[in-house]
C-alpha cells in the first residue's frame, strides 16, 4: 500500500483514471457513473491507449462466465509491477464479480486497493480515499441497492445518443444466469424521475435514449402497474425533441400486447426489438427455467411484425445447454428459421460459476457444443444476410454514428444507423454532416451485418444532437467539478451487445 508521505497527484485534483469494463450494456452504464464519480471527485480521464498507465485503474468485472476470474487476475497481475514503479497508483476491482469473490480478491491480488460490489458503486472515491489514508485495502460489499445509479454523476461518451436506467434487479431464476444473485431484485424508478432525466438529456441535445433494465418490460411490477413500461413509452413520445426511443432487453414472459401497440403507435419508438430466446426447444427452455415455450416466443414475433413490418428483431441464443440433444439443438434451428432473426448472438454453453446450471447432469462434450455452434451461426449468417437484401432499393434516415465504420477514411464514406438499428455505410455527401445529424439515403447494396448506401445522399439534416456534438468537441476540457446527478451528454451509440454472454433478459 502506498504510504502517508506518497501523496497521489489525483489527491490534488490532478491525477488521472481509467475504468476498464467487461461485460453487458449494464456494466457499460455503470461506468460511465464509475467516471462520473471520479472526476466529480477531481480525476481526469487518462488519454485513450494508457493501458494502465493512470493513477487510477478500475476494473468493472463481469460474473457470468467460466474463466471470467482468470481473466481478471491476469489483468491485475500485468499492473502489479506498475504499480510497485509509481508510487500511490491505485487499483479498484469492482462489478459482479467483486460482489461475488469479494473475500478472495485482495487475498489473490494483496496490491488491490479498493473492491465495491454492484450495489455501492457511489462509494468509489470514498473508499479510494479511505485506502490512502489508512494504507490498507478497503473492501465493502453492500448487499442492497444503497443509491439509483441514475442519481450519480455521469461521464457519458456520446453527445447525441444515452442509456436510460429505468430499473435494477431481476425477478427471475434462469439457472444459466448469476445476475439476479448479483444485481438483486428488481427495483424500479419512479416514472416522474426517469422522464426528467430524459428532458434533460434532450435538452443537452441528446436524440436518441435507449431504456435499460435487466428485464425492462417487467417494468411495474415493483410500482403495482402491469401496464407502467408501455405507458412510459407513450409518455416519452411526448417529449418534444426526441427522436429515437430504443429498449434493451425485454423477457418473453412479459412482453405484453400493449407494449406492442405503444411501440406501434409511438412515432419516435423504433421499429426495433432484441427478444432473447436462448432455445427453441421446450425442453430446454424449462431446464433454464425459461417461463415461455417456443409456440409463445414465436406468437410474440408474429404479433410484432403485424404491427411493425420493418421491424428488426434480434435475439440471443445459448448452444450446449446441459441436456441439450439433437432433437433439442433442431428445435432452435427451427425456430431461427420461422422467426427469421435480423441478427443473433450466440454464445456456445459454459458454466457459470454459483448457478444451478453449472451442477446439471448431462453436461454436452465441446466438440458436439462447437459443431452445433458453427451450424447455428451459419444459418443465422443466410438468413441475416437475406434479410438484409429485402433492404436493398428503401429509403432510409439515418442518424449519423461516430466511430461504427472502421473503414470509413479508406472507402470515404461515414456510418450510422437506421431507425431499426441496422448499420448503413453511406457515400460521404458534399457538405458537412457530423455525428448525431441525420441523412436521408437510398440502400443499394447488402451484406450479412452491413447495408451500403452507394448513391449521392439525397438530403441532410442537421440537428440539435449534431450542433451538441459539435460543441463538445469544439469545448477545451472543463476541470471537474461537483456534478449534481443530472446527466451531461450521451451515451455510446448504438447499444453494444453483450460480450459476455450474460444476456440482459
Amino acid at each position: 500500500m502506498t504510504s502517508s508521505s506518497d501523496r497521489s497527484p489525483a489527491v490534488d485534483g490532478k491525477g488521472t483514471y481509467e475504468v476498464r469494463t467487461y461485460g453487458c450494456q449494464m456494466n457499460v452504464h455503470d461506468s460511465e457513473r464509475l467516471s462520473g464519480l471520479l472526476e466529480g471527485a477531481g480525476y481526469v480521464r487518462a488519454p485513450e491507449g494508457s493501458d494502465g498507465d493512470a493513477d487510477v485503474v478500475v476494473f468493472n468485472t463481469c460474473a457470468v462466465r467460466e474463466n471470467a476470474d482468470n481473466k481478471l487476475y491476469g489483468n491485475l497481475g500485468r499492473l502489479a509491477p506498475m504499480k510497485t514503479k509509481r508510487p500511490g497508483m491505485q487499483i479498484a476491482v469492482g462489478g459482479c464479480l467483486a460482489q461475488k469473490d469479494r473475500d478472495t480478491i485482495v487475498k489473490r491480488a494483496p496490491w488491490v486497493d479498493v473492491v465495491f460490489g454492484t450495489h455501492n458503486i457511489g462509494k468509489l472515491p470514498v473508499l479510494l480515499e479511505r485506502a490512502r489514508i489508512q494504507e490498507e485495502a478497503q473492501v465493502e460489499i453492500a448487499e442492497s441497492l444503497e443509491a439509483f445509479p441514475s442519481t450519480l454523476p455521469t461521464r457519458r461518451e456520446s453527445a447525441y445518443a444515452a442509456w436510460v436506467s429505468i430499473s435494477v434487479g431481476c425477478n427471475n431464476t434462469c439457472t444459466f444466469c448469476i445476475v439476479p444473485a448479483l444485481r438483486g431484485k428488481e427495483e424500479d424508478r419512479r416514472p416522474g424521475d426517469i422522464l426528467a432525466e430524459v428532458e434533460a438529456l434532450v435538452a443537452e441535445g441528446v436524440s436518441e435514449i435507449t431504456l435499460l433494465g435487466q428485464n425492462v418490460n417487467a417494468y411495474g411490477s415493483d410500482l403495482g402497474d402491469r401496464e407502467a413500461f408501455s405507458k412510459l413509452l407513450r409518455a416519452c413520445g411526448q417529449i418534444e425533441g426526441l427522436e429515437r426511443v430504443r429498449f434493451t432487453s425485454p423477457h418473453p414472459r412479459d412482453f405484453t400486447d400493449d407494449v406492442i401497440a405503444a411501440m406501434a403507435e409511438t412515432p419516435n419508438v423504433m421499429p426495433q426489438l432484441h427478444m432473447p430466446l436462448q432455445s427453441g426447444s421446450d425442453s430446454i427452455l424449462k431446464a433454464m427455467r425459461r417461463s415461455y415455450r417456443q409456440e409463445r416466443f414465436l406468437g410474440i414475433i408474429e404479433k410484432v411484425r403485424a404491427s411493425l413490418p420493418h421491424a428488426a428483431i434480434s435475439t440471443d441464443i445459448i448452444v450446449g445447454f446441459p441436456g441439450e440433444t439433437e432433437e433439442d439443438f433442431q428445435q432452435t434451428m427451427h425456430t431461427v428459421r420461422e422467426a427469421r432473426f435480423a441478427n443473433a448472438f450466440t454464445f456456445q454453453y459454459s458454466k457459470r460459476p454459483g448457478t444451478p446450471a453449472a451442477d446439471m447432469e448431462g453436461q454436452i462434450p465441446k466438440e458436439v457444443v462447437q459443431d452445433r455452434y458453427m451450424r447455428l451461426v451459419a444459418l443465422q449468417e443466410e438468413i441475416s444476410w437475406e434479410e438484409n437484401k429485402k433492404q436493398v432499393g428503401r429509403t432510409l434516415e439515418v442518424m449519423v454514428a461516430e466511430g461504427e465504420g472502421r473503414k470509413d477514411g479508406a472507402t470515404h464514406r461515414l456510418s450510422g444507423r437506421a431507425p431499426d438499428n441496422r448499420l448503413v455505410h453511406f457515400t460521404k455527401p458534399d457538405e458537412e454532416v457530423r455525428p448525431g445529424d441525420v441523412v436521408t439515403v437510398e440502400i443499394t447494396y447488402a451484406a450479412p451485418h452491413h447495408l451500403l448506401a452507394e448513391g449521392p445522399t439525397q438530403a441532410v439534416r442537421r440537428t440539435r444532437a449534431g450542433d451538441a456534438w459539435e460543441k463538445r468537441n469544439a469545448a477545451p476540457a472543463q476541470p471537474a467539478g461537483v456534478m449534481l446527478g443530472i446527466p451531461t451528454l450521451g451515451v455510446p451509440a448504438p447499444l453494444p451487445a453483450a460480450t459476455s454472454g450474460c444476456a440482459i433478459d
